[in-house]
Order: C-alpha cells, then sequence, then structure tokens
C-alpha cells in the first residue's frame, strides 16, 4: 500500500518537475512525455521495485487516459465553426494517414518476417492507446505491446512534427493539428496546443477521426 501511494505521488513530482524543466529549456528531448518515464525507470532499477509494485499504484493514471481522451473534444465548441468549414479537408486528410499507417505497418512488419501476433499488436499503433488496445485484441494482437507501439509513436511523432512542420513550412493551423493528430494522437495534440488552440483543438478532432478509423479499417484491412 505505501509503495503503491509512492509510486503515484512520485510520477506526478517527476511529472511537473520535467514541465518546469521543459518550459525552460524547451529542447525536445527534455520534454516531460521523454524525461518522465526515463527518471522513472532510473528510479526502479535503483530502488529494484518491480513494474507490478509501482503500477498497484500508477495505475490510476492511465486509468485516466481514456477520459483525457474524451476531454480533448472540449476545445470542438470555441472552434466549431472552423471546423465545421473544414471537415471535408481534415476527414480525407485523417482517413489518407490512417490508411497508410495501418497498410505500411503491415507492410514493414511482414517485410521483417515478424510472427502474425506481433503484427496483429503493430498495426493499430496510430490511434489512440484505449482503442489500440481494444483493436489490437480484437484481430489476435498483444495488448501490452500495442501500448508500448503507441507510446513510442505519440513520442516520436511529437518529437519529429514541429521540425517537420518549420522545415516544410505548414504556416496553416488546421494542416498543423491534422499532422499531429493523425500521426501522434495525444502526445502529438499536446504538442499541438503548445502551437495555438486552432492547432491543438483539430488535432484533437483528428486523433479521435484517427481511432475510429482505425478501429473499423483495421479488421477489414485483414479479412477479420
Amino acid at each position: 500500500m505505501i509503495i503503491a501511494a509512492a509510486s503515484l505521488l512520485i510520477t506526478i513530482i517527476v511529472y511537473v518537475a520535467a514541465k518546469r524543466i521543459y518550459k525552460q529549456k524547451n529542447h525536445m528531448l527534455l520534454s516531460p512525455i521523454i524525461l518522465t518515464p526515463v527518471v522513472l525507470i532510473i528510479l526502479l532499477t535503483v530502488t529494484r521495485t518491480s513494474y507490478d509494485d509501482y503500477n498497484a499504484g500508477a495505475h490510476w493514471l492511465s486509468d485516466m487516459l481514456g477520459p483525457a481522451t474524451i476531454a480533448f473534444a472540449i476545445p470542438l465548441s470555441k472552434h466549431y465553426d472552423l471546423i465545421k468549414k473544414h471537415a471535408a479537408q481534415i476527414i480525407v486528410s485523417v482517413l489518407s494517414g490512417s490508411a497508410t499507417a495501418v497498410a505500411s505497418s503491415l507492410w514493414l512488419a511482414k517485410g521483417l518476417g515478424l510472427n502474425e501476433k506481433i503484427t496483429y499488436s503493430l498495426i493499430p499503433h496510430s490511434a489512440t492507446t484505449p482503442i489500440a488496445m481494444n483493436v489490437s485484441q480484437s484481430i489476435g494482437g498483444i495488448p501490452t505491446i500495442t501500448a508500448v507501439a503507441v507510446m513510442i509513436t505519440g513520442i516520436f511523432g511529437s518529437l519529429i512534427g514541429p521540425p517537420l512542420i518549420r522545415l516544410f513550412r505548414i504556416r496553416n493551423a488546421v494542416a498543423q493539428g491534422v499532422l499531429l493528430g493523425t500521426s501522434a494522437h495525444g502526445a502529438g495534440t499536446s504538442k499541438a496546443f503548445e502551437l495555438g488552440s486552432i492547432s491543438g483543438t483539430v488535432s484533437s478532432v483528428s486523433m479521435i477521426l484517427a481511432a475510429v478509423i482505425t478501429l473499423f479499417l483495421t479488421p477489414l484491412v485483414l479479412g477479420h
């Protein structure tokens, strides 16, 4: 009980500290989504605390992922007219991105000779964690591997997304939001809100659309 409570408290403290460091330094390698897990892994290793003991308390934070994802829809009320105006472009873009993510994951996994379970675990990696894990389980994948793949995708996408936006001079807030929300789900959406409220709102919509599209598209691609 003490370890569980300590795990929850330490995770929150480390995350808050990581956010303050990132706010001061603003370097992508110091992003809270990278710094927090690295520090926690080091702490668990040094103290020889098992993941099960840690997760006994920290799982409360994981359980909030679903409600937090839904909460991304709140800014919609503020930018509803803008979303409605660009609805067709957003839907087509997210559909294209999600289809590409599913197809490329399947192609890459088969090219690397991965077994069926691992392949099915990786395919829904571009959807947000709760839906990705459900899709993985329904098609015969391993949800825990899917969760790791989703986390890596989110971190990687949120790191390379802003540099790509600058490199290709993507100044349109809607385009920025679609890019980050479709490719990097929750982590990307968090990064999109740093760019602006419109980018963040469009990213949250794109993330939800990508999850729904992946949910229906994956079984069709696999013939399930």
